[in-house]
């Protein structure tokens, strides 16, 4: 068949599945309408079937398209076997492959060398678990948490939080050097308020530290009087303009209450293994001053109602740069965090993890960096990596009975109580020390929080829920350290001593015979090339489906392959596989360098 009939044959696939998919619309839409009076939801727009004719019909359309690229290229008559062949024929050698061949109409299928594989997993264990090469060193500033001075972190600020020290680790293994900054919200008109509060309260807060152990309520009262009393409003905005001119008794109680709210997120960033710096709003006060002068100067800004706005190109909302009392916004304190981090911190990419809301936001706010000159888009990478929300399994945004926002410690200490029972359901507790079953209660728990969120499209939603994350099988966190445990274990099974094993890594060939291990070695080698796929898009369910994968092939690898022989009187080990061992060995530290970029605790016992 030559390339010209390929391509009516192509086309007219193309074309019956668009008609296919018009009928089935217009199928869906009078379903919508009628059905026993009932209308449907919108979600059945997307049908199986539908999405699969749609999919189907892009994959055509691209084949089309390369089919005719080629023919013009050619000039001439040319089937894709043809194509194949010359394809292969120019290929270099490569100790890579073992073979390439042409099979069916043109595809081209290349089959791996053995040898080279079991070399490659035989240098994983001699030298550890390497990153890929992905180019020279850039430095890394990677915004995220952002929590608010005076209020309690809450699920919300979840995601931000795991996939910020995740993305940040994953960064660090590359060998980029990283800043992780915690923009915290620590300055504003809120803190006349808090102030006034303070004053009233606690008159001798200058001398004797206040008692305030629950800043939300403290927030929450003072936030009743500012909306119920009016002389109180007035005093809290005295407050802001003399802590604005840096007062020193106003300073100092601005501080107390920031210390008080840092304290608070310092016990959630360490249960959770985070490292963060933190350069809130107040850092960048000077520095607005400063960008407020450079875009009026060069003519960027201008009057709307009395505030001056800035437009980027392509976003019809403008950013508010100074509002019409003559104060700066979030807007504002965004743009000079931006010129810092390019200027200041000198930075080759920047990093934004907040919730897919702000993806407007923070896009006009790149479209005026670059309209300014700072942003330079062929110097500099800036990517927003936005999240979905959280949701509770009524599928509605996860909060209390009661309607409040979960606190975030309070979702950690069920995650730990739920945890602990998980562990005492299967009798762990009679096994494990007191320290040794804090340490699994504390690495599953935190484990596989951090794992439900990372395993999930940041894209996209997500259901919470502590039942389907705590279950040890599936894709979970639980399946997925017990399955490392069992790796650990094995060694210590057969009583193989740690150094008798460093020796067997130097001396030990590989095997890759049996059809399990061949298909374990190769799902070992894939780690570099799942590495570079997240460095583009920063999707870190792409890790999660991959390290999945890989336990589960060492599942099939361990129930068909024996490491260990026992004599099944006695229990006594009567020989032990070295290479199959050593093949164990290499896929825990793939999963342990995973869990470490997941920021997911290990332990030796569960």
């Amino acid at each position: 068949m030559d390339m010209e009939t390929v391509v009516k044959l192509y086309t007219t696939k193309a074309e019956k599945a668009e008609e296919e998919i018009q009928l089935l619309t217009s199928e869906l839409e009078e379903l919508k309408k009628f059905k026993n009076g009932i209308t449907f939801p919108s979600d059945m727009e997307c049908s199986p079937e539908l999405e699969k004719l749609r999919v189907e019909n892009m994959k055509l359309r691209y084949r089309i398209e390369i089919l005719k690229k080629l023919l013009k290229a050619k000039g001439r008559k040319c089937s894709p076997q043809e194509v194949a062949k010359e394809i292969v024929a120019k290929l270099p050698g490569s100790k890579i492959l073992d073979r390439v061949e042409i099979a069916g109409p043109g595809f081209i299928n290349a089959t791996l060398n053995r040898e080279y594989v079991c070399c490659q997993v035989t240098k994983l264990l001699q030298n550890g678990v390497k990153p890929p090469n992905v180019g020279p060193k850039k430095r890394v500033v990677v915004d995220f948490s952002a929590p608010n001075i005076a209020k309690e972190m809450h699920v919300g600020h979840l995601r931000s939080t795991i996939i910020g020290e995740s993305i940040s680790r994953l960064l660090e293994f590359v060998g980029h050097e990283v800043v992780r900054l915690n923009h915290i919200g620590d300055w504003g008109t809120q803190f006349g308020m808090l102030i006034a509060h303070l004053q009233d309260k606690f008159p001798n807060f200058d001398k004797e530290s206040p008692p305030i152990a629950d800043l939300q309520a403290f927030y929450k009262d003072s936030k009743i009087r500012f909306d119920t009393d009016p002389e109180f409003k007035k005093k809290a905005y005295s407050c802001v303009v003399k802590l604005q001119n840096h007062e020193p008794s106003f300073i100092t109680a601005w501080k107390m209450i920031c210390d008080v709210s840092r304290k608070e997120f310092s016990k959630i960033y360490e249960k959770l293994d985070i490292t963060i710096t933190e350069r809130g709003e107040s850092f960048y006060q000077e520095l607005m001053n400063e960008v407020v002068e450079e875009l009026e100067a060069k003519g960027f800004l201008e009057e709307d109602e009395g505030r001056m706005v800035m437009f980027a190109e392509g976003q019809s909302v403008p950013l508010t740069v100074v509002k019409s009392d003559g104060g700066y916004t979030y807007d504002t304190s965004d743009l000079a965090a931006l010129k810092h981090r390019i200027f200041q911190e000198k930075a080759d990419w920047l990093i934004y993890v907040t919730d897919s809301g702000q993806s407007q936001h923070f896009q006009t706010i790149f479209g005026c960096g670059e309209r300014a000159g700072w942003v330079v888009r062929s110097k500099l990478r800036i990517d927003h990596a936005g999240f979905g929300v959280v949701l509770g399994e009524d599928k509605k945004k996860f909060k209390t009975r009661s309607g409040d926002t979960i606190k975030l410690s309070d979702l950690l200490e069920e995650g730990l109580q739920r945890s602990l029972q998980k562990l005492k359901e299967k009798d762990r507790d009679k096994v494990l020390t007191p320290e040794e079953l804090k340490t699994a209660q504390e690495a599953v728990a935190y484990g596989c929080i951090k794992y439900s969120d990372l395993s999930h499209n940041r894209n996209h939603d997500y259901v919470f829920s502590f039942d389907r994350m705590l279950d040890d099988r599936g894709n979970t966190a639980a399946y997925l350290l017990y399955a490392l445990t069992r790796m650990r274990s094995i060694a210590r099974t057969a009583n193989i001593d740690p150094e008798v094993l460093q020796n067997a890594i130097k001396e030990t060939k590989i095997h890759l015979d049996h059809p399990k291990e061949w298909k374990l070695g190769k799902a070992i080698l894939r780690f570099p090339e799942v590495i570079c796929e997240i460095l583009e898009d920063l999707c870190l369910h792409t890790l999660c489906d991959y390290l999945y994968e890989l336990a589960t092939t060492f599942t099939e690898f361990y129930d068909n392959c024996y490491c260990v022989e026992k004599d099944r009187q006695t229990g006594e080990v009567k020989k032990v596989n070295l290479s199959r061992l050593l093949l164990c060995e290499a896929t825990a530290a793939v999963l342990t360098k995973g869990f470490h970029i997941l920021g997911i605790r290990t332990v030796e016992k569960m």
